[in-house]
């Protein structure tokens, strides 16, 4: 099978699509027939060695975070799935052809949506539903979702608003409009508008999605109102006296992902995909992460 690896970590130059034997289901194990991954740009992270420390991995490392699938062998000990299953989760190693993954950390897939698309879900849906649900938001809040261009924002957006809350969406120009798609009551064009210009007083909730200065951070923090809440899915923000500040990092729990594929299914929360590639094109999708040329979720067909 096909496999996108890094033998060593450094730029994108570093990434090989290698020829490998299909890898075999353990026990509690089941073996994926991979539709699509998803590109991160914690990926990008990861091949240049940013994250070794916090994610120690055995080189050579296949990238894929998310994956999307049919299941095609089971391991012993599984009865919770079946072969022909169609399957989403968040397991590593998902940018290859086939993929092993802990029977507990896969749930079925939307039914409403092509089954490569549900790939966007995983990673990106589960860090913006911990965020929400660390805000606590309830009916009526004002929310900044700092970063709602990003695959991460397009879900955070739609689950703030399904919250009752009252969002207001920092975004680019190419992403405006799906934004506005999404749910947001107001969109910020952050590439023309400082915030602190465009905020219309403080806001209760500031949900913070993209990687900030020192400096940056502390403006951010700054439009909660006195009493309000920040909570960041990137930087730990020191907020000021009065706002409580959360730092959250993903937990890869399949409880909130299956109930994500439910509101899928229901038509409550949409999936945007930005672009369809393959594994081929994944180093040029690194390198257009690291130069911000990425907007929503892209899938990667093996």
């Amino acid at each position: 099978m096909r496999a996108a690896r890094i033998h060593q970590y450094g730029d994108a130059n570093m990434i090989r699509i290698d020829d490998l034997a299909r890898p075999a289901p353990g026990p509690g194990q089941v073996l994926i027939q991979v539709a699509a991954t998803s590109f991160n740009p914690t990926e990008a992270a990861l091949r240049s060695g940013m994250l070794r420390d916090l994610t120690p991995a055995e080189l050579p490392l296949t990238l894929g975070w998310d994956v999307a699938g049919t299941i095609a062998q089971l391991g012993e000990g599984v009865h919770a799935h079946a072969v022909g299953d169609r399957v989403v989760g968040m397991i590593g190693a998902a940018a290859a052809e086939f993929a092993v993954a802990d029977a507990t950390a896969v749930v079925a897939a939307p039914t409403t949506i092509p089954l490569a698309d549900a790939a966007a879900l995983p990673l990106a849906g589960l860090t913006a539903w911990q965020v929400i649900e660390r805000a606590g938001l309830t009916e009526g809040e004002r929310v900044l979702v700092n970063g709602a261009g990003g695959g991460i924002g397009g879900f955070a957006v739609q689950l703030a608003k399904r919250a009752g809350a009252w969002v207001i969406a920092t975004a680019g120009p190419r992403s405006t409009q799906a934004v506005r798609r999404q749910g947001a009551d107001h969109v910020i064009d952050y590439t023309t508008t400082p915030l602190a210009d465009a905020v219309d007083g403080r806001v209760d909730v500031v949900l913070n999605l993209v990687p900030l200065h020192q400096s940056q951070a502390a403006a951010v923090a700054a439009l909660a109102r006195p009493g309000g809440r920040v909570v960041s899915a990137t930087n730990v923000i020191e907020a000021p006296p009065g706002i409580a500040a959360t730092h959250v990092v993903a937990d890869n729990d399949p409880v909130h992902l299956a109930a994500l594929v439910a509101l899928v299914d229901r038509g409550v929360v949409t999936v945007d995909i930005s672009e369809r590639r393959t594994l081929d094109d994944l180093a040029t999708l690194h390198r257009r992460s690291e130069a911000g040329d990425i907007r929503g979720k892209i899938i990667i067909r093996p």
